[in-house]
Formats: C-alpha cells, structure tokens, sequence
C-alpha cells in the first residue's frame, strides 16, 4: 500500500500543477521543485541529526543490556507482551526495547523514542523469518507507535501559552486541552490496537491485557488529580522536571547497575553507540522518497481540495462545520509534524487561541503521530520493503483519533 500512496502523491501533485498552469498559475512547477529540492535536503538533516541521538541512546541501552535491567523490564512486561506480541521469544531484548520506546512515548519524549524504537525494530528483524516483509511484531509496534499515545502535550500547552501572551488574553488557562488530549489519544492508541488485533486474530479480553487497560485509565486518574488544578506555567514544569527526572534517572540505574555487577560500562556504551551512525544514514533513502512525494502533494495544493472536499460532504449532510477551520491539523500530522504543528499555529493566530476552533487544532496535535515519517524512518532502519497492512492500521487509528478528537472538542468546548 506505501508504494500505491507514494505513486498517488506524485502522480496527483503533477496533475495538479499542469491543470493549475493550464489555468494561469505559471509559477506552480517552480513552487513544486523548491517544495522537492527542500524535503530532499530536510530529509538528509533529519537524518543527521538522529545520529548523534541514536548513539547515546543505543549505548545507554546496551549498558542496560549488560546490567540485565532490559531483560528485567520485559520480564515485567512478559504478561502484557505475550498477548499484544505472541511471536516474540519470551525473555527476547525486543521486548525491553518495546517498553522502553513505548515509555518516552507517553512522556512526549521524542528524541528518546526515536532511538528506542529502531532499536527495537532490528531486534524484531532477528526473529523475523522474511527480512524484508513486516513480521507480526513488527506491524504492532508500529501501528501504536503511529498513534502516539502522549501523557501530556506540553509542548503545545507552551505554544498556547505563547500565543495567548501575544493575543493579550488575560488569565488564559493554556493547559485546558490537557485531559481532551488525553481521552483522543487513548481513543486512536485503543483503535490502532484493536485493528491489528483483528488482522492479526489476537485475543484481547485477558487479563494482562484488561489490567494494563485499568492501570492506565488510574495513571491518567492520578496525572488529572495531579497536574488538573496547576496553572499553565506550573504544569508544563512538572512535566518537564518528570520527563527529564526520568530519563536521567533511567539512565542512572542503568550504570550503576552494570557497575554494580562489573560490567565493563564505558567499552559496552561505545559498542553500543558504534551502530548509532550506519543506523541514522540506512534511513536517509526512505526519508528521501517519503518526504519528497508529501512535499509534492502539499505544495500542489492536495491538501486544501481534501478539506474543502469534506467540508462540502459535511455541510450537505447538514451537520455543524465548526471543526472545518481545525481539520487540517489532522490531515497534516500523518504527513508531517512540522507541518500540522505551523498549520496549528495559523489556526490559533487567524480565529484566536481560545476560539473553538484554535481547542480543537491543539486536541488534534497532540491526539495522534507523523503516520508516514515513522513508517519510513521505522521500516527503513531495518530494510523492509513490504510493509503489509502497516499504513492501513495506522491510517485507521489516525481517523478514528480525529473523528474522536472533534467529538471529544465538541463535548468539551462547543
């Protein structure tokens, strides 16, 4: 499917721009080769800015991997695992690396997850038996990864804070989309397990699965009662002090540990971190051709005809097009991060950072992932070209996390 959407942007994009020049626009095939020349350049500093991230965090985790703390997580996690991932070995590293991608995952700790889920994946790629078609595993992981399940969005509660400054609104409370964004996210995590699931004919009405299910409504119970009252300002440094106080603090246990019990910690972290550049420049080709043909979609104006499209749909079933101004965000975050983020930030500064529709863009940023930047980067870490029903299982958890987050925005705020 990835092949048949990569050929439909560029395809679409091209069509497009001769119907615009047709049309008199002659300056669209020039917008089209800047906007192809940028993402080919942006893909490379992507890329070159993970190598020095993935050989920290690769020779942090093979500290951890001495000091017999990562078998220990996935022993924890064993239960869990076995139900969600029933084709990983018990006691396999992939596990540990899973829990731990999955962890920076809910603390909004992007340049920690990133490292922690390629590892993960060339673990999978051991115990998968065709190297260059997606194993089971490998499709789970990914799948929930796309649906970003984040704690908290704090770094859009600091963008609307910012914003709410500029717009002289006084008393703004910029952490009021903190419990929104968090029912959406759970709502497109939940939709992206359940549709593996299926596919994959997994069970999951068990127990470890219904207890970690119960557990993580209480964390988001105790997190509410915790952070629920704190102004804006206070929050987003609790959550700071919480990411950041947690990554030091694993990183920590993981040295002493393997002190403790005589590794060798400075040779294992090098051995480590030798993998982290050949892993960072494996991915530049797939970066490349990803990020080249949604340049070209986005630049063509596909984009905007999408919206309009589903706005004219809503509009003639006589539904409410208030989340209109909003959708875009949505479109935008499978395709880019930095994209949905500026579009947020447009939609926020044209009808206010308090409008309906400035709540509702922000619930959509942090409700869901980059669908198509993580496969790309993911898959490509590891070679694999046949990617199964990846884009469709993400693209399912993306809809169903917008639809829910515009319900979610509507109940909330409208």
């Amino acid at each position: 499917m990835l092949n048949r959407i990569w050929i439909a942007f560029v395809l679409f994009a091209f069509a497009a721009a001769s119907w615009q020049a047709l049309h008199g626009d002659v300056e669209v095939f020039a917008r089209l080769l800047t906007a192809l020349f940028d993402s080919a350049k942006t893909s490379f500093d992507i890329a070159l800015g993970l190598v020095g991230l993935m050989s920290l965090w690769l020779g942090v985790m093979k500290v951890g991997e001495r000091g017999g703390l990562i078998e220990a997580l996935a022993r924890l996690l064993a239960p869990f695992f076995r139900c969600i991932f029933p084709a990983i070995p018990p006691g396999h590293p992939a596990s540990g690396s899973i829990a731990m991608n999955f962890s920076a995952n809910l603390l909004g700790l992007d340049n920690a997850a990133t490292p922690l889920g390629l590892k993960a994946m060339r673990e999978l790629q051991e115990i998968n038996p065709q190297k260059t078609v997606a194993s089971d595993p490998m499709l789970m992981f990914l799948v929930l990864n796309t649906a970003g399940i984040t704690l908290i969005p704090t770094s859009v509660i600091a963008i609307r804070q910012s914003l709410a400054l500029k717009q002289g609104l006084v008393g703004f409370n910029a952490a009021d989309i903190f419990l929104p964004t968090l029912l959406a996210t759970f709502v497109s995590f939940t939709a992206g397990l359940i549709a593996v699931a299926r596919w994959q004919r997994i069970n999951l009405l068990c127990r470890p699965v219904l207890v970690f299910f119960a557990g993580f409504a209480a964390l988001l119970a105790g997190l509410y009662l915790w952070l629920g009252g704190l102004p804006p300002e206070e929050m987003a440094r609790a959550m700071g002090a919480l990411g950041s106080g947690t990554v030091l603090a694993i990183i920590g246990l993981f040295v002493g540990v393997a002190a403790w019990r005589g590794v060798d910690v400075y040779a294992s972290f090098v051995e480590g971190a030798k993998d982290g550049f050949n892993v960072a420049i494996q991915i530049v080709p797939y970066l490349v051709a990803m990020l080249a043909a949604i340049a070209l979609f986005r630049a063509s104006g596909g984009m905007g005809w999408l919206v309009e499209g589903i706005a004219w749909g809503v509009r003639g079933l006589g539904l409410n097009t208030d989340f209109v101004p909003a959708l875009p965000v949505g479109l935008m975050k499978t395709l880019s991060g930095s994209g949905a983020r500026g579009l947020m930030v447009d939609v926020m500064t044209t009808y206010g950072v308090d409008s309906f529709a400035g709540r509702l863009a922000a619930i959509i940023q942090g409700s869901t992932e980059t669908t198509f930047y993580v496969l790309a980067v993911y898959f490509g870490s590891v070679g694999i070209t046949q990617t199964r029903y990846a884009v469709a299982g993400g693209l399912i958890a993306d809809a169903v996390g917008l639809v829910g987050a515009i319900l979610i925005g509507y109940a909330f705020y409208h």
